[in-house]
């Protein structure tokens, strides 16, 4: 972890194997899957069968789109009001001085997106781990099948609502301005074609997959240098970053790399081309 400014936002499979029976500790997993339809859409699973098929020794499957998502949104996985968001903490057994870990299966995002809902309210105290659920299978840490147990419940209480996200008229103003770094996190066969309407990326914006966060063959983290170039190369690190993909999730894993590595200038464009592609009013940039 040498080379981040916040270490603490990740943990590892070792620390959270010897902190399971802490009761101080709440793991989150928080699984979806995206499938593609042939017709464009894509259909929303929650990852639930493959939690019970396996998972993290006592942990609880949270259903992002369901518990910590705005159901009267028109767009999935918006932000949530902080009433409900810590009403989901609490059945959860959440505390506000719980340490709280969250991760996922085939990719961090979906984790790192609960992380920054619980910065966004306030909670500092919590991490994603590192290499989520197959490090941690591969390695044959404590597991455990079936639906899972059920903690007390909490005293979360939001302590803050600090704007973490924004809606489409700040990426408007965004346009243009040399000092905001507009940042896309998805791949570029993701937003070429028309999953979310229209194909393209927001004008000026810039690319740096989340995919390309991650060491492909362990699922972790790049070392800091590695991420800290990265990001630097597209300019993400010297200004203010409005983060994007398809629905404020992959951007969530850019944005947490971009705050353990001291950036505090980082907000997700919430509802992102899943809003941005359909506006026919809104520009889109397409090829390059």
């Amino acid at each position: 972890m040498t080379g981040f400014a916040h270490p603490e936002f990740l943990v590892e499979t070792d620390w959270l194997e010897q902190n399971l029976s802490n009761p101080d500790v709440v793991v989150l997993d928080c699984t979806v899957h995206l499938r593609v339809q042939p017709d464009g859409p894509y259909k929303i699973e929650p990852g639930l069968a493959d939690y019970e098929k396996g998972h993290v020794r006592a942990a609880q499957f949270c259903d992002v789109q369901r518990d910590v998502s705005d159901a009267g949104a028109k767009t999935a996985f918006m932000r949530p009001t902080a009433a409900g968001f810590a009403a989901a903490m609490r059945r959860f057994g959440i505390s506000n001085n719980t340490r709280v870990v969250t991760y996922s299966t085939g990719n961090p995002w979906w984790a790192s997106r609960v992380w920054w809902l619980l910065r966004e309210f306030g909670h500092d105290n919590a991490a994603v781990l590192n290499g989520g659920w197959q490090k941690w299978h591969r390695e044959n840490r404590p597991t455990e099948t079936g639906p899972g147990g059920v903690r007390p419940p909490g005293m979360f209480t939001v302590t803050a609502e600090r704007g973490l996200m924004v809606g489409k008229d700040a990426v408007v103003a965004a346009i243009g301005d040399a000092g905001i770094c507009t940042l896309n996190a998805l791949m570029p066969g993701q937003y070429a074609g028309t999953t979310y309407g229209r194909p393209g990326q927001i004008p000026g914006s810039v690319a740096l997959p989340a995919a390309h966060l991650l060491d492909p063959a362990t699922n972790v983290f790049l070392p800091p240098n590695v991420l800290r170039e990265r990001l630097g190369a597209v300019g993400a690190l010297d200004r203010p970053v409005i983060a994007y993909c398809g629905g404020g999730i992959a951007a969530s894993a850019d944005a947490l790399v971009l705050v353990m590595l001291g950036h505090e200038n980082v907000k997700i464009y919430d509802a992102s081309l899943s809003e941005w592609a359909k506006d026919e009013s809104l520009p889109m940039e397409t090829g390059g």
